[in-house]
């Protein structure tokens, strides 16, 4: 009999301990190699634990558990072998058998579809997901975002895990008018929930900014015409040739690298006496994940194009999504850029994300009137804020990045692309 042993894992330096977030299996499973045992959690990142021989699982721990890196957390007995794969019927069938068997498949597949297209029945006052679902995290925060009963999906991961698409499948069938119109259910109940090692971090950080900066916020507004008229134009060749689409990301990504060269202070960051100046740009790019906040880095992002930066951002977002992100990819930005629009925000005050010493924060477009050549007209008008920390950045140095910021915006062509062609930019030609 051979016992192998699995400890877990170093999220990276620094980190001594995780958390055990959530197990995949039971003690007395027999498992595939390769296959995922157990989820566990830092305050930087999430990682799995793979089965690294076939065998019976012996688990240590449980989940909410908090362990030192090294630590053996799996025991795997090789000496049991997964159940073989049941076989591939006889070739060889009468046309009788054949006809019976064409007939119960139609019938199973209008079952699937009549199960597939009647509404998902679900109670107005759900509680949350149980700990023991067997559920991908993804899946399992899109059914307590939606209050969804994880009875009423079919896994088709292993073992019957909840996978990403069987709970958007679900979603695209509807639900039961009658039992979601209920809103609240008049009760007073309550529950508590452990914080994540991610949110407790978060929480330190923010803590840790309000006490130790001098942090300001200078606003502006800029007028997105110009960007939303390059983006209707080219949108459709753009994806054709680099099978992503152009956002805005991308253009006040290459506006604030511009806007860096001429005010490097922003650029910069303190470290005890000194102030670190950097002659590149790592642009931090807040994403909202199931996990909480994350901010992955652009690297070198003053060199990149515009499809460049829609890639390494879809890139990096898919990831964030999938709670796949490394520490690399976290750490070692020079400056941030958060967009509260995409969730109808009109105006914030952005936080710092130490280190850096400033932050930009994009907001809702809204069609507004506003003055031009002594004329009201409508335009389509976006909010931008800029936190910074005063002790080294000036309010004169504070305000000209912003307003170089918005001069780019509004006239991309002729300043932020130093005149090229629309076809130039955006294409890339």
């Amino acid at each position: 009999m051979a016992i192998i042993e699995l400890k877990v894992p170093s999220p990276g330096e620094s980190i001594t301990e995780v958390t055990i977030s959530h197990w995949l299996v039971k003690s007395g499973d027999v498992v595939e190699k390769d296959q995922e045992l157990a989820e566990i959690e830092s305050d930087k990142a999430t990682l799995t634990i793979n089965a690294e021989q076939a065998g019976k699982v012996e688990v240590i721990g449980k989940d909410g558990d908090v362990v030192k890196v090294g630590d053996v957390i799996v025991k795997i007995d090789t000496s049991f072998t997964p159940e073989p794969k049941s076989k591939t019927e006889s070739k060889t069938e009468s046309p009788k058998d054949k006809s019976s068997k064409e007939q119960n498949s139609d019938s199973k597949k209008s079952k699937e579809q009549n199960s597939k297209a009647a509404p998902v029945k679900q109670p107005a006052n759900s509680q949350p997901i149980a700990e023991n679902t067997k559920a991908t995290p993804v899946a399992k925060n899109i059914i307590t975002e939606h209050h969804i009963e994880p009875k009423n999906i079919h896994g088709s991961g292993p073992n019957g895990r909840i996978m990403k698409g069987d709970v958007l499948s679900v979603l695209a069938n509807g639900f039961d008018k009658e039992a979601v119109s209920g809103g609240w259910g008049g009760t007073r109940n309550e529950r508590s929930e452990k914080m994540t090692p991610l949110r407790k971090k978060l929480a330190q950080r923010l803590v840790a900014v309000k006490q130790q900066t001098a942090m300001l916020t200078t606003f502006n507004e800029v007028d997105m015409s110009a960007i939303m008229t390059l983006r209707s134009k080219y949108k459709d060749q753009f994806k054709e040739k680099y099978g992503v689409g152009v956002g805005f990301m991308s253009f006040f990504t290459k506006a604030v690298c511009e806007a860096l060269h001429h005010f490097p202070v922003v650029n910069a960051s303190i470290d005890g006496d000194n102030i670190i100046y950097h002659d590149y740009c790592d642009i931090g790019i807040a994403v909202s994940a199931p996990k909480g906040l994350m901010v992955p880095v652009i690297r070198n992002a003053e060199v990149m194009s515009l499809a460049d930066i829609e890639n390494e951002i879809k890139r990096l977002a898919l990831k964030a999504r999938d709670s796949k992100l490394t520490i690399d990819e976290m750490t070692g930005g020079t400056f941030t850029i958060t967009n509260g629009g995409v969730f109808g925000s009109l105006m914030s005050t952005p936080i710092l994300n130490p280190p850096q010493s400033a932050i930009l924060g994009m907001h809702n477009v809204v069609d507004r009137p506003i003055a031009v050549n002594g004329q009201v007209v409508i335009r389509p008008m976006m909010y931008v804020a800029l936190s910074y920390d005063h002790r080294i950045i000036d309010g004169k140095e504070s305000v000209s990045f912003l307003v170089k910021v918005k001069e780019m915006l509004e006239n991309p062509v002729k300043i932020l692309f130093g005149g090229k062609s629309a076809e130039e930019i955006i294409l890339g030609l």
